[in-house]
């Protein structure tokens, strides 16, 4: 490196943003993630010793430290450290990667770490090629990502590695993180005369969301477009703080952990009839930007499979509200699904239609069975194959329903459906069992048979056979 370039480095230290000058240098200066790195976690012995696993990987948020650890571990140990974007590099720059770390472990005895951030934005193959690599100890793989490593991250690598995960900053994290920044005389604001009121801390650490690069990034902008007063100090008051961060930032990612979680706990809080609930993970959604098309969605499919038949109108509401939406767009779109929401809640709820896939496991399980000949379609083979003969028309008889057999003979007496007493089907239950004695009267069957529910698990796998299926035969 020769003077100019060395002159270069040091004009870009000066002129990094606030966040990178006052990244961490050491567990010392390092804020939050006690679990993982207080004292005498493993963590922390493994980066104090200078032992670390072959692989780790640091799983979080954005703006919680991953990086600023993976710094931290290089400056702790005798390894080269090299880093590469996995949105940038591909597997080309990773062979000339593990070929350097192979000289260098050759000629010097000097082993590497390699830090690949956003290492999830790899495909299955750029990742199986960090594998016989890591193995055999060539390199030492330390992998950030914001996403589940475990749905994101190919397994061999996952089962090779010490997964560790990095929660969101509290508020008392991020104020000490600021607090730093403003006393900090060579890489903060330590040098000049900066006030920042209380009232526009709090606001920072707020409006931070639980990452301390944003807060960093708004009281860099807060001081640098604030003049100085007659007095000579930057005053940061609560009206500047709010020019700077003017949106809370809320963890969103709509194909990421976060999409997933937080549709997941607003369906069931609707499910949970919590309709406070509902609302404030509604709120989390359409603030961060969610399509509220998907949401509907979602609701339609609650409002039969959880509200179903205790209150069918679940799902014409909840078709009318997807509906209306279509009409009125945003912002005024809203309301609408505000009333599916509210709707959905705080109606009776029963999970009967599951019986479905009741039917559906016994098909898979014992075979389709051919069709009674009295339910066969007449138009074809009455005459001669006698399909559709004694079939004894409903509306004929008083009360519009007959004692007859429509499942296959061996499955006379079985029932799939077990209405709930929740709302209407309080009503269906009376009224079915009352048709279902006289079925049995009429079939001279005893004894019924209901069939056996299924359990979470078995439901889920039952869907994602059936979903699975109907999307094989479209």
């Amino acid at each position: 490196m020769d003077l100019f370039d060395h002159a270069l480095n040091e004009r870009m230290t000066r002129e990094a943003p606030l966040a990178a000058r006052m990244r961490p240098r050491s567990l010392d200066e390092f804020v939050g993630q006690e679990h993982i790195v207080g004292p005498g976690k493993l963590l922390r012995r493994a980066i104090e010793s200078g032992r670390l696993p072959s692989s780790l990987i640091l799983w979080g948020p954005p703006g919680n430290g991953k990086t600023t650890l993976a710094f931290i571990i290089a400056n702790s140990t005798h390894s080269h450290f090299t880093t590469i974007s996995a949105v940038l590099a591909g597997v080309r720059e990773l062979r000339r990667v593990i070929k350097e770390a192979r000289e260098r472990r050759k000629l010097h005895n000097q082993s590497t770490i390699l830090f690949v951030d956003e290492v999830h934005r790899w495909n299955k193959a750029q990742q199986d090629a960090l594998l016989p690599h890591t193995e055999q100890g060539i390199i030492t793989l330390i992998g950030a990502t914001t996403e589940n490593p475990y749905f994101e991250v190919i397994a061999p690598l996952v089962s090779r590695s010490r997964i560790f995960q990095l929660h969101p900053l509290k508020d008392d994290e991020i104020r000490r993180i600021v607090e730093s920044a403003l006393a900090d005389e060579t890489r903060g604001y330590g040098d000049r005369q900066v006030r920042l009121d209380e009232d526009a801390l709090d606001h920072l650490v707020r409006m931070a969301g639980g990452d301390g690069r944003n807060a960093l990034n708004a009281l860099e902008l807060a001081v640098e477009t604030t003049k100085a007063n007659a007095d000579g100090v930057i005053v940061i008051d609560l009206d500047v703080a709010q020019e700077s961060i003017q949106r809370r930032a809320v963890l969103y990612d709509k194909d990421g952990d976060v999409h997933y979680d937080t549709i997941s706990a607003f369906i069931k809080s609707v499910r949970g009839s919590d309709p406070d609930a509902a609302l404030y993970w509604l709120a989390k959604m359409l603030y961060a930007g969610e399509d509220p098309r998907f949401i509907l969605r979602r609701l339609l499919i609650l409002a039969s499979e959880d509200i179903g038949m205790a209150d069918p109108m679940g799902l014409v509401v909840a078709a009318a509200a997807m509906q209306a939406f279509e009409f009125v767009g945003l912002p005024e779109g809203v309301y609408p699904i505000v009333e599916a929401t509210l709707f959905l809640a705080t109606a009776p709820k029963s999970n009967s239609t599951g019986a479905y896939f009741k039917a559906y496991r016994m098909l898979e399980e014992q075979g389709v069975t051919e069709v009674p000949d009295h339910l066969k379609d007449p138009t074809r083979d009455a005459t001669a194959l006698g399909h559709g003969r004694d079939y004894i028309y409903p509306h004929s008889n008083p009360g519009h329903h007959v004692g007859q057999g429509y499942l296959p003979r061996e499955l006379w007496g079985t029932y799939f459906y077990a209405p709930t007493d929740q709302g209407y089907e309080k009503q269906v239950q009376e009224r079915l069992e009352k048709w279902r004695r006289a079925q049995r009267k009429a079939l001279g069957i005893e004894n019924s048979r209901l069939a056996p529910d299924l359990n979470q698990d078995e439901l889920a796998e039952s869907k994602r056979r059936h979903d699975t299926s109907s999307i094989e035969e479209a």
